[in-house]
C-alpha cells in the first residue's frame, strides 16, 4: 500500500469515533437466543470457549491484491467494541434472571452454565412491554402498565436513559418472540401519525414497535431479530434518519433460510431450473410454541418465503423459475427443545428439462446459530452509529447478510444471495476505512 493510500485510510478511519468505554446492550426478550448469546460472550471473555460463528470476532478481511497476503482480523481492521467492554441488560415478561432463563432454555450444558452462574445471576430483567394480543401463546407476569402506548414508550425511554448513565454507548436488539402478522397502515406512514397512534392506542402498533420508537427517539440503534413489522415502515425510517439511529431489517438468518440463500444462488449461477421447494421444520422451544399460533406463523412465513423470489428473479428467467412452487411448514414438537430439524425437498431440472432432486436434512441448534448473529449485529450497529457516513442514512443494507428480511431504500429490491451480501458487508468495511474495494476482477495479475 502506497503512502498516499495509507494516508487516505488514516483520514477515513480517523472520522469514525473510537470504541472507547462501555458498550451497553439492551436485549428485548431474555429467552433462549439472548441467554445463549450473553452466556457465550462471558464464556469467551473467560477463555472457556471460542466465538465460533461470529464474523466480528473470528472473521478476516482481505486488503489489497491476493499477492499482498494481507488479511487482518475484522476486529483489528475496523474499530469495533472489545468484548470485555460489553455490558448487558434487558427486558422480559418473566422474572427469571439470565442464569435461570438459560437453564430453562436448555441450550447450553449444565457444566458450562454452572461456571458462568455468578455472572449470569446478576442480570435481571426489567418489566417488559407486553400485550397478549400480539403473542397469543405467552402469558407475561413481569410487564409494564400504562393508560396509553405513549406511556409505555416513555417508560422504555426512561429505562434506556437510566442505563445510558452507566455506560458510554447503547444498542437495543429484539430477541423476543414472533408477533402476529401486521400490515402497515396509515399510522405507520409518518412520525406524526405514529405518535398520534401511540396516544390513541392504535391496534396496529405492536410491542416491538414501541421499543423501536423509544430507542430511535433517543438516537439508539435498533436491530430486530424476529420477523415482526417493527422498523420497516416510513415512520421508523424517518425517525432513524432524524436521530442518526441505525436500523437494518428483521429476522435472524439462522437455519433453513440460511441454507436457501446458499443453495439457490448456486442453482441460478449454473442456470439450473427449480420447479418446487418444500420446506418443513420441527422445533420445541418457546419460539416453536409461539409459532404454533397461525397469526404468528404468518409473520414468520412471510419472512421466509421472500428469499427465493428475489434470488431467482422469475420475471427475468421465466423458463427456469416462473412456475416454482414454494411451501413452508413449521411444527411445534416439544421433545426437540432448541434442537430444530429442517427438511427441504428441492425439485430441480437441468439440460433439456430433465428432472433431478436434492434432499437437505439440517439438524441445527437454533439459538447456537442465532447467538453469534445477534452479537455481530450489535457490534456492527454500534460501529455504524460511530461512523459519519453511515449513522444518518437510516437503513444499514450492508447488514443484510444476517437477516431473512433485509431492509432497503424504498423501491429497491433486497439482495438475498448470501455471497453478494458477504461482499457488500466487507466492501462497506473497506469503504468506511478508506481502502480499495475488492472487485475480484483480477486482470491486473495477467498484464
Amino acid at each position: 500500500m502506497s503512502t498516499e493510500e495509507q494516508g487516505g485510510q488514516k483520514t477515513a478511519a480517523s472520522k469514525i469515533a473510537p470504541a472507547t468505554g462501555k458498550l451497553g446492550v439492551m436485549v428485548v426478550g431474555l429467552g433462549a437466543v439472548a441467554t445463549t448469546m450473553i452466556a457465550g460472550v462471558e464464556a469467551v471473555r473467560r477463555g472457556l470457549a471460542k466465538p465460533i460463528g461470529s464474523l466480528t470476532q473470528m472473521g478476516r478481511i482481505r486488503l489489497g491484491k491476493r499477492t499482498d497476503n494481507h488479511s487482518p482480523l475484522i476486529k483489528d481492521f475496523v474499530p469495533i467494541a472489545n468484548l470485555n467492554d460489553v455490558v448487558f441488560t434487558g427486558w422480559d415478561i418473566f422474572t427469571d434472571n439470565v442464569y435461570e432463563a438459560a437453564a430453562h432454555a436448555k441450550v447450553l450444558d449444565e457444566k458450562m452454565l454452572t461456571q458462568l452462574k455468578p455472572y449470569l445471576e446478576t442480570i435481571k430483567p426489567m418489566p417488559a412491554v407486553f400485550d397478549q394480543y400480539y403473542v397469543k401463546r405467552l402469558h407475561g407476569t413481569n410487564v409494564k402498565t400504562g393508560k396509553t402506548k405513549r406511556d409505555l414508550a416513555n417508560q422504555v425511554m426512561e429505562d434506556i436513559k437510566a442505563f445510558q448513565k452507566t455506560v458510554d454507548r447503547v444498542v437495543v436488539i429484539w430477541a423476543a418472540s414472533t408477533e402476529i402478522f401486521i400490515e402497515p397502515t396509515a399510522v405507520h406512514q409518518s412520525i406524526e401519525a405514529f405518535e398520534a397512534g401511540l396516544d390513541n392506542n392504535d391496534i396496529a402498533i405492536s410491542s416491538s414497535q414501541i421499543y423501536a420508537y423509544a430507542a430511535l427517539s433517543l438516537g439508539v440503534p435498533f436491530a430486530n431479530g424476529a420477523p415482526n413489522l417493527t422498523v420497516d415502515f416510513p415512520a421508523m425510517v424517518a425517525l432513524s434518519k432524524k436521530n442518526s439511529a441505525p436500523i437494518c431489517g428483521r429476522d435472524f438468518k439462522t437455519g433453513q433460510t440460511f441454507m436457501k440463500t446458499v443453495l439457490a444462488p448456486a442453482f441460478k449461477a449454473r442456470m439450473l431450473g427449480v420447479s418446487g421447494w418444500f420446506s418443513t421444520n420441527i422445533l420445541g422451544n418457546r419460539d416453536g410454541e409461539v409459532l404454533d399460533d397461525p397469526q404468528s406463523f404468518k409473520t414468520k412465513e412471510e419472512s421466509k418465503l421472500g428469499s427465493l423470489d428475489y434470488i431467482f428473479q422469475p420475471e427475468l428467467y421465466p423458463d427456469l423459475y416462473k412456475d416454482l412452487y414454494h411451501k413452508i411448514r413449521i411444527n411445534y414438537y416439544p421433545p426437540r427443545g432448541d434442537d430444530k430439524e429442517a427438511w427441504d425437498n428441492i425439485d430441480i431440472f437441468g439440460w433439456l428439462g430433465y428432472p433431478m432432486q436434492i434432499k437437505v436434512n439440517f439438524l441445527c441448534r437454533d439459538s447456537i446459530l442465532a447467538a453469534p448473529i445477534a452479537l455481530d449485529l450489535i457490534m456492527f450497529m454500534d460501529l455504524a452509529k460511530r461512523t459519519p457516513s453511515l449513522q444518518s442514512i437510516g437503513i444499514q443494507e450492508w447488514l443484510s447478510f444476517y437477516l431473512k428480511a433485509p431492509q432497503t431504500a424504498e423501491g429497491l429490491y433486497p439482495e438475498h444471495d448470501l455471497f453478494i451480501q458477504s461482499m457488500k458487508l466487507k466492501n462497506t468495511l473497506r469503504h468506511i476505512m478508506g481502502v480499495d474495494l475488492i472487485t475480484h476482477l483480477g486482470l491486473e495479475y495477467y498484464d
